[in-house]
C-alpha cells in the first residue's frame, strides 16, 4: 500500500523535511493536531546546538538534564566508536562482556557502601519500574506478600511508563488523565521546608501517622532526593530525607531514591542524597535510580542498584530470580559511553564548574525576584529557577528564546535552565540574561499569559 509521504525534494542535504515531521512524527507531550513548533539541528559542539538555517543556539537543558559534558566530547566519542567496531550489542541472558563489568564497578564504587547490585536498564522510567517490581519482589522473599503499596510525596515526577505513572503526582501531574487504569498507591505532603531554610520536624507527622496505620502494607517509599523536578522544581530540605530514612526503618518499609535527574553531580553533590548527611554519613537508599547522565546524555542508558539484603529477599521469594530482562539491557555501547562519562567525572572538574555555575546564577538572575509576575527565584548547584505567577505560553516562549541565541524550554509556570557543566561564564550569562528578558515581559490577563515580543 503506497501511503505517498515520500519526503519533499530537499533544496540541499542538509535540509530537514518539516512538513513531514509535522504530519507524521510525535514528539514529547505534544498533540498531532495542533503540534508545537519544531526546530532543526544538524549538529552540536560543546553548549551549542546548530539550526538547519546556520543560527547557535546556546543549550540550557543540557537535553533535559542529560548532557553534563557538553556535546561532541572527544573522550566518549572515541569510547563509543571503539566499541562500536568490537561490539554493538549483544543479548545479556547468558552473556557478559566487560563495558558492563567495568560500569557496574564504577557504579558501585561510586555510590552508598550498602549498594552492590546493579540492573542495568533501557531509561529511567524503566530504572523506576525495575525498582518497584524489585521492592514488591523482596516482600515475597520476606514472607509478607501483603506488603504491596508503595508510599509517596505529591509534586513528585518518576516517568511515563505505567508503574512509574502511578507514584507520580496524583493531583496535578502530567498523568492525571490515566485514572483508574494507573494502580492506585499512597501519596503524603510533599516536604515544605526550602533547601537552606531552618527545618520544621513536623513535616514528618504526615508521613509518620501513614507508615504507623499502613505500614504493614506498605512495600517502599520512593521519592525524588532534594530536588522534585518535573513536578514543579522544587528545592526541598535534606533533613526530610534523614527522617525518612529513620522513619522506613522504624516502620519495616524500603527506601527508593530517584536520582534519574539529580544523579552526577548536578545539585553540587555527586548525588543529591548526599546533602541528607546524619552522624557524619549520607543516607543510604535501599534502592537507587540513576540514569539521564550516566552516559553523559550519549546515549540511552539507566541503572537500579540495590543492596545484598534486597536481592536476597528477591533470590528468597517463590520465583527465585528477578523478573525483568529488557533486550537491550547491558548494551555494551551505552556502557562505554557510560564509562567514559564517569572517567570524566572522577577528575573531579564537574565540583568547580557546578560551584561556579551556582555562584553566577545566584548573582545574576537575582533581580528577577523583583519583577512583577515572577513568584520566586532558586538556584541549587548548576539549577537555575525563575516561577512565574501562572503558566507560561510555551510554544510563545520557546520562540523568542531562539531569536535570543538560547534553547531554554519552559514548562507550566516555571522558566529554568541546568546547563553542561562545562559551559563558559559568557555562555551562561546569555541564558540568563535571555530568562530575564522574558520574565520581565511577561504580562497577566486573566488567566493568560502573554508577551511583549523581542524578536
Amino acid at each position: 500500500m503506497n501511503k505517498n509521504i515520500n519526503s519533499t525534494i530537499a533544496a540541499n542535504n542538509s535540509s530537514i523535511d518539516f512538513e513531514f515531521d509535522k504530519q507524521h512524527i510525535w514528539h514529547p507531550y505534544t498533540s498531532m493536531s495542533h503540534a508545537l513548533p519544531a526546530f532543526g539541528v544538524i549538529s552540536a559542539k560543546e553548549c551549542e546546538l546548530t539550526l538547519d538555517d546556520g543560527r547557535q543556539l546556546v543549550d540550557g537543558t543540557s537535553s533535559w538534564w542529560a548532557c553534563v559534558h557538553g556535546y561532541s566530547h572527544p573522550t566518549i566519542v572515541n569510547a563509543m566508536q571503539e566499541q562500536l567496531h568490537k561490539l554493538s550489542h549483544v543479548m545479556f541472558g547468558g552473556i557478559t562482556h566487560q563495558p558492563a563489568i567495568e560500569l557496574s564497578k564504577k557504579l558501585v564504587n561510586m555510590t552508598s557502601d550498602n549498594l552492590t547490585k546493579v540492573f542495568l536498564a533501557d531509561s529511567g522510567s524503566i530504572a523506576v519500574e525495575v525498582a518497584l517490581k524489585m521492592s514488591l519482589q523482596y516482600w515475597q522473599g520476606r514472607n509478607q506478600p501483603q506488603k504491596q503499596r508503595i508510599l509517596t510525596v505529591k509534586c513528585g515526577y518518576h516517568g511515563d511508563t505505567f508503574a512509574a505513572m502511578s507514584v507520580c503526582d496524583p493531583e496535578g501531574g502530567m498523568h492525571t488523565m490515566f485514572g483508574d487504569s494507573v494502580t492506585q498507591h499512597e501519596f503524603v505532603s510533599a516536604p515544605k521546608t526550602q533547601f537552606g531554610q531552618p527545618f520544621d520536624n513536623s513535616e514528618l507527622d504526615e508521613m509518620r501517622a501513614k507508615l504507623a496505620s499502613q505500614g504493614n502494607e506498605i512495600a517502599a517509599v520512593i521519592l525524588e532526593p532534594v530536588l522534585q523536578g518535573a513536578g514543579g522544581m522544587r528545592f526541598y530540605h535534606p533533613q526530610y530525607l534523614v527522617g525518612l530514612r529513620q522513619l522506613c526503618d522504624e516502620f519495616n518499609v524500603l527506601l527508593i531514591l530517584d536520582e534519574i535527574a539529580t544523579g552526577f553531580g548536578r545539585t553540587g553533590k555527586l548525588f543529591a542524597y548526599e546533602h541528607a548527611m546524619h552522624d557524619g554519613k549520607a543516607v543510604e537508599a535501599d534502592i537507587l535510580c540513576l540514569g539521564k547522565a550516566l552516559t553523559g546524555g550519549y546515549i540511552s542508558l539507566a541503572a537500579t542498584i540495590c543492596s545484598d539484603e534486597v536481592a536476597q529477599g528477591i533470590s528468597d521469594s517463590p520465583a527465585g530470580v528477578f523478573m525483568h530482562g529488557p533486550t537491550f539491557m547491558g548494551n555494551p555501547l551505552a556502557c562505554s559511553a557510560a564509562c567514559a562519562s564517569l572517567d570524566l567525572l572522577s577528575r573531579n572538574e564537574w565540583q568547580a564548574q557546578v560551584s561556579n555555575i551556582e555562584r553566577q546564577l545566584q548573582d545574576e538572575l537575582a533581580e528577577a525576584v523583583e519583577y512583577p509576575q515572577v513568584k520566586n527565584v532558586r538556584v541549587l548547584g548548576a539549577i537555575g529557577v525563575i516561577e512565574m505567577n501562572s503558566s507560561v505560553n510555551t510554544a510563545e516562549l520557546q520562540q523568542q528564546f531562539v531569536d535570543l541565541g538560547v534553547w531554554i524550554r519552559p514548562f507550566s509556570n516555571l522558566i529554568y535552565i541546568m546547563p553542561p557543566y562545562v559551559i563558559s561564564a559568557e555562555q551562561l550569562t546569555k541564558l540568563t540574561s535571555a530568562m530575564k528578558i522574558m520574565a520581565k515581559s511577561i504580562l497577566t490577563c486573566g488567566d493568560q499569559a502573554e508577551f511583549i515580543s523581542h524578536g
